[in-house]
């Protein structure tokens, strides 16, 4: 048995989640792929996956075996390139997951840019608000804002999101706009589904950093920069994409609150207005979130790498 082509076999089962699909993408039976893993799981005397007629799944040591992997296979693959080009060149498939609003309005110029750098170099990204794992998914990474998940990942910071407070004329002007936050409990708020609770954190601007002209009057006390007011808001509306919320919002449905990267493009157009502009919500940060590893491979550390320069380039934050 070659353990480095058993290894490879295995990744492909767990990867693509059975042993006809990993056969073929390797152009091998399927009896072929089960006996590498079988023969495998013999020489470590240890259990990798759980066989059912429906699906498979990681034991615990299989999820540890495959991260090892995954990492000696990267770590070959870049070792090879290194060898045949004097140089690495970045090949194979970078698979990775991205918030949906951010990936529709970052990602396309982002990996346009970083495509171009790197032409050899091919993408599996796929698109959800809801944090995967990603050892089962077999992705190499993630971009997540704000939330990283409970997983035993690595997250590092790449950027940030400056969090809007937003809703549509035609709202403001049946129902009156907000000049405090405590004025919230008052109107129709529409909840972000994955938000870790339901309440909007503000903070008052300091003196002489106001923003917006339709800023609020605060509520006569005067306030100071330290002012803060948390709100816990309500209304008949919850959703899991932040771009279908600001759209409602622009309908009249209620105030949203998003980053910037979902509702800027709504606000630069029109169809929403900022509100209590005289306040700030929290800042996200944005991150690279992999699986925890002692080495990157060369593609990852390169994108993470790249994605922080390019957010810093593209969209600083004061």
């Amino acid at each position: 048995m070659d353990r480095f082509e058993a290894m490879n076999v295995f990744s492909k089962v767990v990867e693509l989640g059975s042993f006809a699909a990993a056969a073929d993408r390797l152009d091998m039976s399927t009896s072929a792929v089960s006996r590498q893993v079988a023969q495998l799981e013999a020489l470590l005397d240890a259990r990798l996956l759980n066989r059912t007629t429906r699906r498979i799944s990681l034991t615990d040591n299989g999820r540890a075996y495959y991260e090892r992997c995954l990492q000696l296979l990267s770590d070959l693959e870049e070792m090879e390139e290194q060898v045949a080009h004097s140089t690495a060149r970045l090949r194979g498939t970078l698979r990775f997951t991205a918030p949906t609003s951010f990936g529709i309005h970052r990602l396309p110029a982002a990996l346009g840019e970083f495509s171009a750098r790197h032409p050899e170099l091919g993408y599996d990204l796929a698109l959800s608000d809801h944090p995967v794992d990603l050892i089962e998914a077999g992705l190499d990474l993630a971009i997540r804002v704000g939330n990283v998940g409970t997983q035993n990942v690595v997250a590092r910071p790449i950027g940030q999101a400056r969090m809007l407070v937003c809703a549509g004329e035609a709202y403001l002007k049946q129902r009156g706009e907000p000049q405090h936050p405590r004025d919230l409990l008052q109107h129709e708020c529409m909840m972000y589904a994955y938000s870790s609770t339901p309440e909007w954190v503000f903070q008052r601007k300091a003196a002489g950093k106001k923003g917006g002209k339709r800023g609020g009057k605060g509520d006569g006390t005067g306030g100071g920069e330290q002012e803060k007011e948390s709100v816990r808001i309500s209304g008949r509306i919850q959703g899991n994409n932040g771009l279908l919320l600001g759209a409602l919002a622009a309908q009249g449905l209620g105030i949203t609150a998003a980053p910037d990267f979902i509702l800027q493009h709504m606000v630069d157009e029109g169809a929403l207005q900022r509100i209590l502009t005289d306040w700030d919500a929290p800042m996200l940060t944005i991150y690279a979130v992999y699986p925890t590893r002692r080495h990157l491979s060369a593609k990852v550390r390169a994108f993470v790498d790249f994605m922080e320069q390019w957010l810093r380039l593209h969209y600083p934050v004061a």
